[in-house]
Parts: C-alpha cells; sequence; structure tokens
C-alpha cells in the first residue's frame, strides 16, 4: 500500500448536532403522513440534506 501511494480514509466520529432540549416552539404536523393531493402544487415537503464538500470543511478529504 505504502508502495502505491496508498492510504486509509478513516471515518470521522458520530458527532451529535441535534439540540432537542430547547423552549423553541415545534411545527405541527399538519400533513398528519397524508401525503396524498386532489390537485399539484397542494403539499409540498422538504428534506435536509449535508452533503460534504471539501470547501466547508464538514466532509473527507481525499
Amino acid at each position: 500500500m505504502r508502495q502505491n501511494g496508498i492510504s486509509v480514509i478513516r471515518p470521522q466520529k458520530y458527532k451529535v448536532t441535534t439540540d432537542s432540549n430547547h423552549s423553541f416552539n415545534i411545527a405541527p404536523n399538519l400533513l398528519n403522513r397524508n401525503f396524498s393531493a386532489d390537485r399539484p402544487d397542494l403539499k409540498w415537503v422538504v428534506d435536509i440534506s449535508y452533503i460534504w464538500t471539501r470547501e466547508s470543511g464538514t466532509g473527507p478529504t481525499l
């Protein structure tokens, strides 16, 4: 591995970033798992995904 310049990339330890002990308001569950709609643009959802990049400094470096 050393002769070919191959090295191991170890995964980073899991870091908890969510603070559940807060006094902020929690948004109500308006859909109540009813995802069907009678017409387009009636219900919208979003997913928060984190994509690791070198610029953000939060992901693995190659």
